[in-house]
């Protein structure tokens, strides 16, 4: 039987690049999973049903939380958001990876659920780096951004509980340095051991004596 697949979490705090390294990182592992939430927020312009999110009423996203539905939810910013369990089953037993996007209270969720998980936190150059990211957006009022800062510090402040920590100051050197964390999360012995187990059966490799001194 083969291993099971890996599950990568990615968080960061609002806007800190975290979508965009998400797309470098599908485009270099097309095989992965990525696992789209739910969400009771309205779509944003752009978005599409089932590409980004699944947009859900309240009602329904309450019936899926309480039927156990979701390997984590949580509320941001006065919506709901969810991970559907059930669509990544199938692909973990197939040894597929799996790539998810939540808060750090989610990651500590799937943790609880998948020991084995991978937890990567990107970060901001700075504080003030990150603000100006979001006032560039230009969609939201100072009010807004103020909450998203405080939302965001505290967010910044769990980084601790991750695994690997991406200072995103330049996209691909980021998107790199995550890249190297699946690569390496690839080579676990866990990952490894049936290739390892199948060359012992077959005798293993030749032996080679040690030379004369």
């Amino acid at each position: 039987m083969g291993s099971r697949g890996n599950i990568f979490v990615l968080s960061a705090p609002s806007g800190a690049g975290k979508t965009s390294i998400i797309q470098g990182l599908r485009a270099r592992f097309p095989e992965f999973v990525y696992s789209v939430s739910h969400t009771t927020r309205p779509p944003r312009p752009g978005e599409q049903e089932g590409r980004d999110y699944y947009f859900v009423s309240p009602e329904t996203f309450r019936r899926m939380a309480a039927a156990g539905q979701f390997l984590e939810w949580a509320r941001v910013y006065g919506a709901d958001y969810g991970t559907s369990l059930l669509p990544l089953e199938a692909p973990l037993a197939a040894g597929q990876d799996v790539l998810l996007d939540v808060d750090p209270q989610g990651a500590r969720n799937v943790r609880r659920r998948f020991p084995d998980s991978v937890l990567i936190f990107i970060l901001p150059p700075s504080v003030a780096a990150l603000e100006e990211r979001l006032r560039a957006r230009g969609t939201d009022a100072d009010q807004t951004i103020a909450a998203r800062m405080e939302v965001a510090l505290d967010s910044i402040r769990q980084a601790i509980d991750y695994d690997y920590l991406v200072i995103n100051a330049d996209l691909p050197q980021a998107v790199e340095e995550v890249t190297l964390v699946v690569r390496a999360t690839g080579l676990r012995l866990s990952r490894r051991r049936p290739q390892l187990e199948r060359l012992l059966a077959n005798g293993g490799p030749p032996r080679h004596p040690w030379p004369a001194p």
